[in-house]
């Protein structure tokens, strides 16, 4: 029955208690029984248990008894994080509401709000719940009035919850049922499903998640799917429980996944449509958008023979993430591998734990790097992801860097601290507004490139974890950047080199090879490390040599003799350099990242 259909997803800032309501949630309505029930039960990566946070969307379907008729309730449990907001804009394009949740010990904040206007752009039926109930440190009164000036609700709408013990479950599920609307859809008409995740299993292929908009499907239809334009036979379908559950049949708001043994992973698309062979619809579902990736950098095999086998991980792995974009590249320090766009540095560091943990694949991974417009002297425009692709210095006119609006929530205590790290990443304060007395929002334009590295831990730890920060893409200006090459005895090593400010060029320059001093094993031979801007050195440090002492069993004596010996080092360690190449260890490029 489409009546007694709910779907709808759980939506909040990081932290905020989603997955542990949504525990609460599948043990209420006897989803999960005792003996399967683990905390966080919808996070299945080890990754996501390991660090307490949720890195994929959740699907999985409860039934619930209510008001004597039986109800089936769709919950997607989404991630908090801002790097992995493209995975809450799939989930709020197959639901009818949302369950904002809120943390009563830390009130709104900058991921809450931008949740929430994805899921009004999407005309969800907002529900908000203030989680955390039972802590001390709770501020019911104060929160709830936060709530009322973001969403204009009543203060009885908000239903108060506590993820932990369970209290105030039966009045969300009761006014997801009153409030969130049944799905639209005729039954009757044409097959039209959207895909809005898949995932790879390597005995039955590639499997996809999708909800109906219009339609029924059966097992062992003959289908198609419109962007690719490839057909298949429904050899299963089903509804996602703890475990899959095959069925006969689905029909218009059910979601539901399909197994059609496809192997090859650029068949399916993520916000593609499905549809009949026999009887299609007329136009695929709208409202996808394609995910803009925030930073690039290039992941290499540490076997030069892996690397056909990283290509067919890494479809793998963008089947079950569709944010992760890739091409391949080439350089001379590492040799061939792929440039990856991703959503921010958590994005780019899951990636790489997970083609470490799930393809067992080596990977080193090159300086991140956001995307630049040159514009040449021809005035033609380019885009560089990688401080290799940069023209020469006498055919660029001007380089343009993006930038952002970022909105960061603060007490107003750590006003000061914040704004001080904002303007020495180069940004202009916009606007401050007072949410509360004693909560400020501040709102920034910044450039991309100064953010990506450490801008998040430094606001964590300036604001005792109290800011939140949440960013979009706003436009390109014009930038006065240079590319630091860093050299090896002369020979640049390409990834190594990066596009930076020149204000910062110089300093940045001088802690690299500092830190590569460091990192660098000696060898039998001096190694220079420059840092260069064109042909300027603007940097240098020395590893010295490891030496033999030649001169031991020369005793006694004229100068001349050691002399000769000495010499005769000389001219060895002489044809040892031209020779002898320099092996830059896996954490020296780490170490670039992680430079304060």
């Amino acid at each position: 029955m489409m009546k007694n259909i709910r779907n709808f997803c759980i939506i909040a800032h990081i932290d905020h208690g989603k997955s542990t309501l949504a525990d609460r949630l599948l043990q209420f309505t006897g989803t999960v029984n005792d003996r399967d029930f683990q905390d966080q039960v919808l996070d299945d990566m080890d990754l996501e248990r390991e660090r307490g946070i949720t890195i994929k969307s959740h699907a999985i379907q409860m039934n619930y008894k209510y008001k004597g008729e039986e109800y089936v309730l769709n919950l997607i449990d989404t991630p908090g994080h801002v790097d992995f907001s493209y995975e809450v804009s799939r989930s709020i394009a197959a639901c009818e509401g949302a369950l904002l949740l809120i943390d009563a010990t830390q009130g709104v904040q900058a991921q809450t709000i931008s949740n929430l206007y994805l899921a009004i752009e999407n005309d969800l039926e907002i529900i908000p719940v203030l989680n955390k109930m039972d802590m001390p440190a709770a501020m019911p009164d104060e929160v709830k009035d936060q709530i009322v000036d973001l969403i204009g609700c009543d203060t009885s709408d908000i239903i108060e919850a506590s993820g932990k013990t369970g209290a105030g479950v039966e009045e969300i599920l009761a006014a997801i049922i009153e409030k969130v609307p049944a799905p639209k859809g005729d039954p009757e008409a044409p097959l039209q499903a959207l895909i809005f995740d898949s995932v790879f299993n390597s005995y039955r292929g590639i499997i996809a998640y999708f909800r109906i908009k219009n339609g029924t499907i059966k097992t062992n239809d003959f289908v198609k799917f419109m962007a690719t334009g490839k057909e298949y036979y429904a050899d299963e379908i089903g509804v996602l429980r703890l475990e899959q559950e095959p069925k006969a049949e689905l029909s218009a708001g059910d979601v539901g996944y399909i197994i059609s043994g496809i192997k090859t992973s650029k068949e399916v698309r993520v916000g593609d449509t499905i549809t009949h062979v026999a009887r299609p619809c007329t136009e695929a579902v709208a409202g996808f958008q394609e995910v803009k990736p925030m930073l690039f950098a290039g992941i290499y095999p540490t076997n030069a023979d892996d690397y056909e086998e990283l290509r067919s991980s890494l479809e793998k792995l963008q089947l079950n993430d569709a944010s992760l974009t890739f091409v391949p590249e080439s350089s001379a320090a590492l040799g061939f591998g792929f440039r990856c766009g991703f959503l921010g540095l958590l994005h780019m560091e899951i990636v790489q734990e997970r083609l470490d943990r799930e393809f067992d694949m080596d990977v080193i991974a090159t300086v991140p790097n956001v995307s630049y417009k040159v514009i040449t002297t021809k005035r033609e425009v380019l885009e560089v992801h990688n401080p290799s692709g940069m023209p020469a210095p006498n055919a660029i006119d001007h380089v343009e860097e993006p930038f952002i609006l970022a909105q960061i929530i603060t007490k107003a205590e750590y006003i000061g601290p914040v704004m001080k790290l904002c303007l020495d990443k180069r940004g202009t304060l916009i606007n401050q507004t007072y949410i509360s007395t004693d909560r400020i929002e501040l709102s920034f334009y910044l450039p991309l490139g100064e953010i990506i590295f450490d801008f998040y831990d430094k606001l964590k730890s300036i604001s005792k974890g109290y800011a939140s920060f949440d960013y979009h893409i706003s436009d390109y200006k014009p930038a006065q950047l240079v590319k630091l090459d860093i050299l090896l005895n002369g020979d640049s090593v390409d990834a190594l080199s990066s596009l930076i400010h020149a204000d910062n060029a110089y300093a940045f320059g001088r802690r690299i090879c500092e830190k590569l001093k460091e990192l660098i094993p000696r060898q039998q031979f001096d190694i220079a490390i420059q840092a260069a801007i064109g042909t300027k050195i603007i940097a240098r440090e020395t590893v010295k040599a490891v030496r033999k002492d030649v001169t031991a069993k020369c005793y006694g004596g004229d100068i001349t003799r050691k002399r000769k010996l000495l010499e005769k080092q000389k001219q060895g360690k002489k044809r040892m350099r031209q020779i002898g190449n320099v092996q830059v260890p896996q954490s020296a490029f780490l170490a670039v990242l992680k430079l304060d």
